[in-house]
């Protein structure tokens, strides 16, 4: 092996994180158990869309907030358990009254604001982007900040029909 092939395998790759303060208030989540990450969200999303698209006591459409974020619950192995929560923040002109859900997996609750380190990437992201990711920034955060180990967030920015150039994030929570 050359000397610049070792220089290359011995390199870590930096890690450009974010910390940021994310805006509290009422949000629509639905909670999934006993489904792997991918299939629960596949199960939360559409009903979260319905809820923000009208299906409510109003027959609203409230419009999208981003990002979408939904919180998964990582095993002492860093894998994640069977359970995630969708968190989509309402927006501010419905935040004092928001509609109804029509359906009863669908529940308006209030979350302070929180401070989370952030690390962004693309594509279209799966269960192992987000637990690869997550690992990632746990790793470039030793010794420098505490975050929970208990729960962190994963969002998405944008829409499933768009093809490139997407927004997805890690969050873990600031401790």
């Amino acid at each position: 092996m050359s000397v610049k092939e070792q220089d290359l395998c011995s390199t870590e790759e930096e890690v450009s994180y974010e910390e940021r303060t994310c805006e509290g208030g009422r949000f629509a989540t639905v909670e999934v158990t006993d489904k792997p990450v991918d299939e629960g969200l596949r199960e939360a999303m559409p009903k979260v869309m319905k809820y923000v698209g009208g299906t409510n006591d109003k027959g609203i459409g409230m419009g999208m907030t981003v990002p979408v974020s939904f919180a998964v619950f990582p095993g002492d192995d860093g894998s994640l358990q069977k359970k995630l929560k969708v968190w989509f923040r309402i927006p501010n002109q419905f935040q004092s009254n928001p509609p109804v859900p029509t359906d009863d997996s669908i529940k308006i609750e209030e979350r302070e604001s929180i401070t989370v380190y952030s690390l962004q990437f693309g594509g279209y992201a799966k269960e192992a982007d987000y637990v690869a990711h997550a690992a990632q920034l746990r790793t470039a955060l030793e010794g420098t900040a505490t975050c929970r180990s208990d729960i962190y967030f994963c969002t998405g920015y944008d829409p499933p029909m768009k093809p490139y150039g997407r927004r997805n994030e890690v969050w873990l929570v600031k401790a």
